[in-house]
């Protein structure tokens, strides 16, 4: 059994290729509680405003500080009523969310689980690209162009192409199959030229996209040698 390619890639990585990592996070509050907030708010200056402006009539003054309480507080039963609702409605499509998902892992499992022949395309391109990486870390182009063919429609690479096509269904996972197969192009067209560290570049974009591919499909258990 071949060992795994992977590791291979992660080799050529270190020594070849710059690591990089770009953290993203986002926060966005509820717009409708945010401007509930923002009349409370006001409420309050108008209220210390009516204070302010009649200190020579302690009974108006008295009435006026009576109103904004009032209707301070009753602003602040609303937008706590109306965040209570934003977060129920949240919840109610966070479970949902969480169901469809679900759904949709049970029924993709099913596909998998009934897909032998396809995986056994798949595990051949796990064994053929063990070898490649091998002779690539060898220096070996010759023995890596032998596994390779030298061109791009040998019929391990169609049969491994029917199966990464049926068991795709995100856009993620397609867009792995378009950088595996073009990554795949220029593996072989590197090798061909007897490019050592061209062959190099594509056999690790080649492998990490079949890598991510497996992963986001759930297929990185089920394959020997990743």
């Amino acid at each position: 059994m071949a060992s795994s390619f992977l590791s291979t890639a992660n080799s050529f990585i270190s020594t070849n290729l710059p690591s990089s990592s770009s953290p993203s996070s986002s926060l966005a509050p509820s717009l409708s509680i945010c401007t509930q907030k923002n009349n409370a708010k006001k409420q309050i200056i108008l209220c210390k405003a009516l204070s302010d402006k009649s200190p020579s009539s302690p009974n108006l003054t008295k009435r006026n500080l009576s109103i904004c309480f009032i209707t301070g507080f009753v602003f602040s039963l609303t937008s706590r009523g109306n965040a209570a609702i934003l977060e129920a409605d949240e919840d109610d499509e966070l479970m949902e969310k969480v169901k469809r998902d679900r759904l949709r892992r049970i029924e993709r499992q099913g596909v998998i689980n009934s897909s032998n022949k396809e995986k056994a395309y798949l595990q051949d391109v796990v064994y053929k690209l063990s070898k490649v990486g091998q002779a690539i870390e060898n220096n070996d182009l010759s023995a890596a162009n032998s596994v390779l063919e030298g061109k791009i429609d040998t019929d391990w690479v169609q049969k491994a192409n029917l199966a990464l096509s049926k068991l795709s269904n995100s856009p993620e996972e397609k867009d792995q199959v378009d950088t595996f197969n073009s990554s795949l192009a220029s593996l072989i067209s590197s090798v061909v030229k007897n490019d050592i560290e061209s062959s190099k570049t594509a056999f690790v974009s080649s492998a990490t996209a079949f890598e991510n591919w497996t992963t986001l499909t759930g297929l990185v258990g089920q394959l020997k040698g990743l």
